[in-house]
């Protein structure tokens, strides 16, 4: 299994697929493997290359906090192990941030991105109701299966099935975070802020949110999109911030559209 080291953390990563780059960032406390719903129809088109962020799953645990500078400087180290110059860049969650992040500091390492159900940090961001703020805060003193069954009713939509739900906690459950990594990763979040540097991302964007997203409140990425110059903005009915569970194929096809744009787009091609 392929690894790097960065600053005190030796942090694994994997690729799948072929054709252009395609980076991968996870969300808060989550392994990679919770891209399992939109991996496989990605790396058919692109080498898809994810990372499990430090803290999580098999990527080392030193002593946090894990500002998100680092997790950035993780995931270009990757890029440099994988031998890519630049690659189409995908976060959700708190993997955006570390993307948004990734594109201010290293701009041509970056073909296009897209920021799902993310936010940006600074005075005007959209948070969330203070019932979602207890739970995110008392997390890393709960058990794992607590933990993850107290975050259902502001994660997912009130439309999925509880079976889709089992599924992706079935996945986690083998890589379930300790508190302290939480802890550390949520630390990094909340020192984090580039709402005042976004209109300095050139690069093509597609920001994608659900519309019932409680944990990340929608009018972060409607925020995140008016800051981008041509950023595309689309949101999600009937899903949360899980969205790739709560509307699978219709998150998947968004995505998919855009890259394919992008590709014909560098190419010359007309989309």
């Amino acid at each position: 299994m392929p690894y790097i080291e960065n600053q005190g953390a030796k942090i694994y990563w994997d690729e799948q697929g072929a054709g252009e780059p395609l980076l991968l960032l996870m969300g808060l406390a989550y392994p990679s493997d919770m891209w399992y719903r939109s991996r496989p129809m990605l790396a058919k088109q692109f080498r898809t290359i994810v990372i499990d962020n430090r803290g999580v799953a098999r990527s080392d645990m030193p002593p946090g906090p894990y500002p998100i500078a680092v997790m950035a400087s993780d995931a270009l180290k990757v890029l440099d192990a994988a031998g890519v110059e630049s690659a189409h860049v995908y976060g959700i969650s708190m993997g955006g941030m570390i993307a948004q992040e990734l594109t201010l500091q290293h701009p041509e390492r970056v073909r296009s991105l897209i920021l799902g159900c993310t936010a940006a940090g600074g005075p005007k961001a959209v948070l969330a109701d203070p019932e979602v703020a207890q739970v995110i805060m008392s997390r890393g003193t709960m058990t794992p299966e607590e933990a993850a069954e107290a975050a259902v009713p502001f994660i997912y939509d009130k439309s999925t099935l509880r079976a889709r739900i089992d599924e992706d906690i079935n996945v986690r459950r083998p890589w379930f975070p300790k508190g302290e990594a939480y802890i550390a990763q949520l630390q990094g979040i909340m020192a984090w802020e580039a709402y005042s540097r976004l209109d300095q991302i050139r690069v093509p964007t597609l920001v994608i949110h659900g519309e019932h997203d409680r944990l990340v409140p929608a009018g972060n990425g409607k925020l995140i999109a008016e800051r981008i110059a041509g950023a595309r903005l689309v949101m999600l009915p009937k899903a949360s911030h899980i969205y790739p569970t709560d509307q699978t194929e219709a998150a998947d096809r968004t995505v998919l559209e855009f890259l394919t744009a992008q590709k014909a787009r560098q190419s010359g091609v007309p989309a």
